[in-house]
């Protein structure tokens, strides 16, 4: 399943930047670090669970954001649709 994360090409990194691909209806599925604080993964678990998109949890923070390609930790992450421009204002 990392290996999807990994080769993904358009991901969004972070509670924050998950939360608004889950928003705009780009998310197809997101990872979530199991080792992360509650109150950071909650609101993103939350809205999976209402819009139905697959939640796949990940050991640790540092295994996310190395799949991520970051040098940090990540508390979540969501592969996007292939046709999302991750740039986009919001």
């Amino acid at each position: 399943m990392m290996d999807r994360l990994r080769s993904a090409t358009k991901r969004a990194v972070g509670a924050k930047q998950t939360i608004k691909a889950i928003g705009r209806d780009e998310a197809v599925t997101v990872f979530v670090a199991a080792d992360a604080e509650e109150h950071v993964t909650r609101p993103v678990v939350d809205l999976c669970q209402r819009r139905g998109i697959e939640t796949v949890y990940v050991p640790s923070m540092v295994e996310l954001g190395r799949a991520c390609g970051i040098q940090v930790g990540a508390a979540c992450a969501a592969i996007l649709r292939p046709n999302v421009n991750v740039n986009k204002a919001g």
